[in-house]
């Protein structure tokens, strides 16, 4: 091939004025009025195809831009932007290299949490929670066959068991575990080699926050008080021995007393035959 036909085929911008202006000579000057119209056109085209659009440079990441972009996220995207964490996130990936991980609730799980969990929580917690979602790491799908449990998630370390997120695979299939709920990444929303979003279809309740605690044992009721039996005979069943004895002290005043009338009785016997 001739250098400068190589020239222009590389760089055709470079050629394309001095071209543009022999085929407008020829085409004033040589052809018929139809034939110049459709080369003017086919110029024209010839110019649009060949022009050197630069690409527009990519803009920087927006983790809230990418959630509403796939929709049903609304009132996860509340909760990073109500905490703040969103505008964190964004500055992390657009002025460092770290990677990031982050599980995504969709709303839906959100409905389907216990009335008034959210509210049952404070705001410092409420963050604890949106973070307990993001990973200080990137992962693919096939990175979590051999990711060590547990994660460590932005939310603590936890290793200290506070905030421990375990993962399990079965294929290409991912199951995270909180020890309060167990769900499955069911799509990924995004991912490129700085960030990979994750639907999950449960909330991500962390023990730390959620876990239930084992309840006190209750004290042993003391026994109710019987109530007395009644029965005429109760003071003999109490002391029987006393009664044996208190009968024969009774009993033994009893004769005493009969002997000792009998005797005064008949002293009195005595006395009056004596007088007579």
């Amino acid at each position: 091939m001739h250098p400068l036909l190589h020239v222009y085929i590389t760089t055709p911008h470079l050629f394309l004025p001095l071209v543009t202006k022999i085929l407008v000579f020829f085409l004033a000057f040589f052809l018929t009025p139809m034939a110049k119209l459709f080369h003017f056109l086919l110029l024209l085209f010839i110019q649009t195809i060949s022009a050197q659009v630069a690409p527009t440079p990519a803009g920087p990441t927006n983790i809230t831009q990418v959630l509403e972009k796939a929709g049903q996220f609304t009132t996860f995207i509340k909760l990073l932007k109500a905490t703040q964490t969103a505008d964190r996130l964004n500055s992390q990936l657009n002025n460092s290299n770290q990677g990031l991980t982050l599980f995504a609730p969709t709303d839906n799980a959100f409905s389907s949490l216990k009335a008034g969990t959210l509210n049952s929580i404070n705001s410092q917690d409420q963050m604890q929670l949106v973070q307990f979602h993001i990973l200080p790491t990137l992962y693919s799908i096939s990175q979590f066959q051999t990711a060590s449990n547990p994660l460590h998630t932005q939310a603590g370390n936890s290793d200290d068991g506070e905030y421990p997120l375990n993962v399990t695979t079965s294929g290409n299939q991912v199951n995270l575990t909180t020890g309060v709920v167990d769900t499955t990444v069911s799509n990924t929303i995004f991912s490129d080699n700085q960030l990979a979003v994750y639907q999950v279809d449960k909330v991500l309740l962390p023990m730390a926050l959620f876990g239930s605690t084992a309840p006190a044992a209750a004290p042993a009721e003391a026994p109710a008080p019987t109530k007395p039996e009644k029965n005429v005979r109760a003071g003999a069943a109490d002391s029987p021995s006393g009664s044996s004895d208190s009968s024969a002290d009774a009993s033994s005043a009893v004769s005493l007393k009969r002997k000792t009338v009998e005797v005064v009785t008949f002293v009195f016997a005595v006395i009056a035959v004596s007088c007579f």
